[in-house]
């Protein structure tokens, strides 16, 4: 059987697994890896190039690194090397109609999510942010619109409490790349028929901003606690103590919910030991209790212990240890 030829598109991490998937399996060729042009990073502004150049070099394959895919030129380039498939996953530009109609079998992408919910760029947070409890993977076909393109297959998996967006996408990614090879040789000898996304259900993921991490101490406990998992690693959940000459920034990058007094939490009652009720999220922001088990704050609703977190410039350290170095008193509180 001849080896199916791929152009595989790509650029963030999230597309590796699958250019090592298709690369490392003898029923297909990649004839090129198209990505994004190297980029300037870092302190010094140096460009460096992406994940999957980084990949695709190592695996001794040629890349193509247009600004633009609706540059002519490399369009022609596409054509000249007689693609039966492509393949897009997080590569960053719309593929124009020339590119789509190009190959004999069409163009399909990974797409992190359970379309039609969470298309657009940051599916995998949003998902966490938003409280679900599973979410997957779509192969589809793409289209001219933005994730609209019917699709070929879907695999699921469940969103467990311990996960943030970096162990999310790092099997989303392998799950990605498990279904690629799995699907495309019946895909290609017609055995699946794509369909058409249903229009319910369909929504917007867009993408992540870095103020989209700062905490908002009036909102639930929980919805803090979901956004942390759902924007750790980058931005962060991060907060400000009062300070001069200006707040000081605390990264969190671990933390419980609080919704009920324990024993360990006893002395969080309300001095009104008649109302029998917890002195959660009164107010907003304000430190209830800070010992080497956690920091505990008051949120708009329950309270929030937070297990570890990094002062601007500092190191990441559990609660104990960045108590030692910088004590906390109960009343004080973090900028609402």
């Amino acid at each position: 059987m001849t080896a199916l030829r791929i152009i595989f598109m790509g650029t963030a991490e999230l597309s590796c697994a699958s250019l090592q998937a298709l690369a490392g399996n003898p029923q297909f060729q990649i004839a090129a890896v198209v990505t994004q042009p190297d980029r300037p990073k870092g302190r010094d502004l140096k460009p460096q190039p992406s994940p999957v150049k980084s990949l695709a070099l190592r695996l001794g394959l040629p890349v193509l690194q247009p600004e633009r895919a609706r540059d002519e030129k490399f369009i022609a380039e596409l054509r000249a090397l007689q693609p039966d498939l492509i393949i897009a996953v997080a590569y960053g530009q719309i593929l124009p109609p020339a590119i789509l109609d190009l190959p004999r079998h069409g163009c399909l992408n990974v797409h992190a999510s359970l379309l039609p919910k969470y298309r657009g760029a940051a599916p995998i947070q949003w998902a966490i942010a938003n409280a679900d409890t599973e979410t997957g993977v779509t192969l589809m076909r793409i289209d001219a619109g933005l994730d609209t393109g019917d699709i070929v297959a879907q695999r699921r998996t469940p969103i467990h409490p311990e996960d943030d967006s970096a162990t999310l996408h790092d099997r989303l990614a392998q799950l990605g790349a498990e279904l690629l090879v799995q699907t495309i040789p019946d895909y290609v000898a017609g055995k699946i028929q794509p369909k058409a996304q249903p229009a319910e259900g369909a929504s917007y993921a867009p993408k992540i901003k870095k103020e989209d991490g700062r905490i908002d101490w009036n909102q639930p406990a929980r919805t803090i606690w979901n956004r942390l998992r759902a924007f750790t690693p980058w931005p962060g959940a991060f907060t400000f103590l009062p300070g001069q000459p200006k707040p000081h920034l605390l990264k969190i990058w671990k933390a419980e919910v609080i919704e009920e007094v324990s024993g360990r939490d006893s002395a969080l009652r309300c001095p009104d030991a008649a109302a029998r009720r917890p002195c959660l999220g009164q107010p907003p922001g304000e430190i209830l209790s800070a010992d080497k088990t956690g920091i505990v704050v008051g949120c708009g609703k329950n309270a929030l212990r937070i297990l570890e977190l990094q002062r601007e410039s500092g190191r990441r350290m559990n609660a104990a240890e960045f108590l030692a170095g910088h004590p906390l008193k109960v009343g004080e509180s973090f900028l609402v």
